[in-house]
């Protein structure tokens, strides 16, 4: 689980990686569960795969695709992320920074 020292060390790169242009992250590569950031947010590339007892804020539905930091156009597989920049994240994938769009 993710706590707020954690968190509040991935801001900054949140918010660089969202400054950074679309075109940029055409040939990123993608993030893989095995990543220690990834690790360390409890990133899941198959939100079905998500260990409850381990992340317990994860609520069945969730997942990148419906998140407010993943930015790709609808029904792209992959995309960025504010919290992994420079990486691709899966329309399909959940992490503990999950924020429910609108």
């Amino acid at each position: 689980m993710t706590d707020r020292r954690t968190f509040l060390k991935l801001v900054p790169a949140a918010c660089v990686g969202m400054a950074v242009s679309p075109a940029a992250f055409a040939n990123s590569p993608k993030l893989k569960d095995t990543d220690p950031q990834a690790i360390a947010m409890g990133y899941k590339t198959n939100a079905a795969q998500v260990d409850k007892a381990k992340s317990p804020r994860y609520a069945a539905g969730q997942k990148c695709a419906n998140c407010v930091l993943f930015q790709a156009k609808p029904g792209d597989a992959w995309g960025q992320c504010g919290i992994f920049a420079g990486k691709l994240v899966a329309a399909g994938a959940w992490c503990n920074a999950y924020a429910r769009k609108g």
